[in-house]
């Protein structure tokens, strides 16, 4: 697949960004506070990489729980303080992020201005200016294949010549289903190593456990 990409398509939580337990955390004691009790195995299988939108209506079909108007505008101005301390770059990535020989964005999820503010913590904001694509942006979010095939468009490339890094099952699905060459990155620490659903669905998408690894799979974009 290397020999053919001209673009790399990063996710950015749990890929570029180690801020899944961060916001997972934050969203498990919100809820705890209305009364439903949730651990990180239940949302890493329902919520992770999905947009807000669909996490609140998970949360209303599987735990019967509808959100206030004001939850979500509250989760992440409590999400973003946080981010100030805690939040980190995944291990490695600045080392492959230096090395890239070929153009790269993000596609995410999330919100322009959690993804903005988290870019910023990190010190990624001019590495990043121009090149962040949001959920916000399309109709459908993952597992659809609508974002990375928009950011696909707006990079100028063609589909099948970009490669999708993505820790999130809904991620993976989305990049396959886009016609899209995929790595699943497992290396935040978010991760479970026992959990098996993206190798079980998708057995032909390279895993890979640790930026240090990148060049060994992905030799032909690396200096």
């Amino acid at each position: 697949m290397s020999n053919h990409t001209q673009l790399v398509i990063f996710d950015c939580d749990g890929v570029v960004i180690d801020s899944e337990v961060i916001s997972a955390n934050v969203l498990i004691d919100k809820l705890a506070l209305l009364g439903a009790e949730i651990d990180m195995a239940f949302v890493q299988q329902h919520f992770l990489g999905c947009k807000f939108a669909t996490v609140a209506q998970k949360i209303e079909d599987l735990l019967s729980l509808t959100l206030s108007p004001q939850f979500e505008l509250e989760y992440r101005e409590q999400l973003l303080a946080v981010f100030e301390h805690q939040l980190t770059l995944t291990a490695g990535f600045n080392k492959v992020l230096a090395q890239l020989t070929v153009p790269y964005c993000i596609a995410t999820s999330s919100s322009l201005p959690r993804t903005t503010k988290a870019l910023s913590v990190v010190g990624l904001t001019d590495v990043f200016s121009g090149c962040v694509f949001t959920a916000s942006e399309v109709k459908r979010g993952k597992p659809a294949p609508d974002l990375f095939l928009h950011a696909a468009e707006r990079m100028g490339v063609k589909p099948e010549h970009c490669l999708v890094i993505e820790d999130s099952f809904f991620g993976v699905t989305a990049a396959v289903a886009a016609n899209m060459p995929v790595i699943h990155y497992v290396g935040g620490g978010h991760m479970d190593p026992d959990n098996q659903t993206v190798l079980q669905a998708f057995s032909q998408v390279p895993v890979l456990k640790h930026w240090d690894d990148f060049s060994a799979i992905m030799p032909a974009l690396m200096r």
